[in-house]
Formats: structure tokens, C-alpha cells, sequence
């Protein structure tokens, strides 16, 4: 059995593309940060469609914590699936923070930085022994740091963003050797957590947002998810180093 973990995998994009890995047959390692229940609940929902998954709580933020991290998830591969090493690694976790440039706090920029550039960059270096030959990476990105998705406020969470894309292209390259295809996609506006719960805070701005988007509506997680895990499947099996935008067509 192929096996992915997948960070970030409380709610929203994550919890759906663990929940599409899983039915595509693979088992899933999972990890949460703040919102535990939410974590436990997609485990619950994976093996309730006959799949299996352990949950794991990681800060991604926190760089110290990764070596304890790459030891429990040996044990799991190990206790769980009688494995020493797993094959996908789907690199999701993060949050989204809206404010202008001038408006900034350098502690914001800094926590964007750790979460969204620094963790996965880490993260994967550690994780990268137990990472089977021939698998597979997906970072998720945004369409924010292309020029399809530019808008005002999102200056420092999308510049995070560009240098996941960049470090896309370097993991790509360099762990070509082992047969590992590394890739991205970058999500439009899609109906999530994000942002402190933004889409059930703030509705009124979902149809100007389906307005800008030639498919007429705000994505949703199964929308991102699905293209996860086609992009870690055999289908896919000679797309490396390409970052994919996942937006309905956003600003068509």
C-alpha cells in the first residue's frame, strides 16, 4: 500500500486531499496544528470509507520540533503499515493574512515566513530519507503570486507563495535523481477556514469573487483536493517542476 502524509489536513484543502488520497487506496499520515478535533474528525472520515490514517499534531512554524516529528512518523510507517518509508508528501499547511503593505507588521511577515516558506523547506529536508524512491511532492501554493491572482493585500503572504514556487522548481530538480516528481498548485479564491474563517465572516464577498471567475463560482476543497491527488498519482507520472493554477479561471 502506498502511504502520503499530508500536512495541514484539519479542514479545507487538506482535509480533502487527504480525504481523495485515501479513496485512490493509499494510507495517510495527517497532521494538524491548532484544531485537534478537526484532525481527528478526517482520520475518523478516511477510515470510515475503509481507508487508514493517523493523525499527528506539527507546527509547521516550528523548525525545532521537526527532527522529533521525522521519528514519530517512522514509527507510524513502522507500527502501522509495517514500512519503513511512505511515498507522497503533500506540503499544505498554512494561513492566509490580508493586509496592505504599508499596513505590514514585520512579526506577521516573520510568522508568513516560517509557516509558508521555511517549514516546508525544512520539513522536506527532513522527511526526505523516509521518502520513498520514486515518489512524489505537492506544495501547495496561490494563485495570489501570479499575475492572474494579483490583489491588493496580499503582498507578503503571496511573496511567501513565490518562493515556494521557486523552491518547487529546486526540489524538482534535485530530487529528480531518485525519481521524485515535485509539484505545485496554486488554488484561487475556494470556499475554506482560511483567513480566520473569512468566507462565513465576510459572505458578501462571494459573488463579486464568482463574478471574476470564468466557471462562475468560489472553489471548493474537492476541487483542489482532487487535483492533489491526481498530481501525486501514476497518471501523472511525467509532470514535475510545474506549478498548476487551480482558480476556475480566475480573472480570465
Amino acid at each position: 500500500m502506498k502511504v502520503a502524509l499530508v500536512t495541514g489536513a484539519s479542514s479545507g484543502i487538506g482535509r480533502s486531499a487527504a480525504m481523495q488520497i485515501a479513496k485512490r487506496g493509499a494510507g495517510v499520515i495527517l497532521t494538524y496544528g491548532n484544531n485537534a478535533r478537526g484532525g481527528l474528525e478526517t482520520a475518523a472520515a478516511i477510515e470510515k470509507e475503509g481507508g487508514t490514517a493517523v493523525a499527528l499534531k506539527l507546527d509547521v512554524g516550528e523548525t525545532s520540533t521537526f527532527p522529533a516529528f521525522h521519528e514519530t512518523v517512522a514509527g507510524v510507517l513502522r507500527d502501522t503499515w509495517g514500512r519503513a518509508t511512505f511515498d507522497y508528501l503533500v506540503n499544505n499547511a498554512g494561513f492566509a493574512h490580508m493586509a496592505l503593505l504599508e499596513d505590514t507588521a514585520e512579526e506577521t511577515f516573520d510568522r508568513l515566513m516560517r509557516v509558508l516558506l521555511k517549514g516546508p523547506y525544512f520539513l522536506t529536508q527532513r522527511l526526505l530519507p523516509l521518502l520513498e524512491d520514486g515518489g512524489a511532492v505537492v506544495n501547495t501554493s496561490s494563485n495570489s503570486a501570479m499575475a492572474s491572482g494579483l490583489e491588493p493585500g496580499y503582498s507578503a503572504y503571496a511573496s511567501m507563495k513565490g518562493g515556494l514556487n521557486v523552491l518547487t522548481q529546486y526540489m524538482a530538480k534535485e530530487f529528480s535523481g531518485r525519481g521524485i516528481r515535485v509539484n505545485a498548485v496554486s488554488p484561487g479564491s475556494t470556499r475554506t477556514r482560511i483567513g480566520d474563517d473569512a468566507f462565513d465572516r465576510f459572505p458578501e464577498v462571494i459573488p463579486a469573487l464568482a463574478a471574476k471567475t470564468a466557471l462562475g463560482r468560489v472553489g471548493e476543497p474537492d476541487d483542489i483536493g482532487a487535483m492533489i491527488a491526481t498530481l501525486l498519482s501514476a497518471e501523472s507520472g511525467w509532470v514535475t517542476a510545474q506549478n498548476i493554477e487551480v482558480s476556475g479561471g480566475y480573472n480570465l
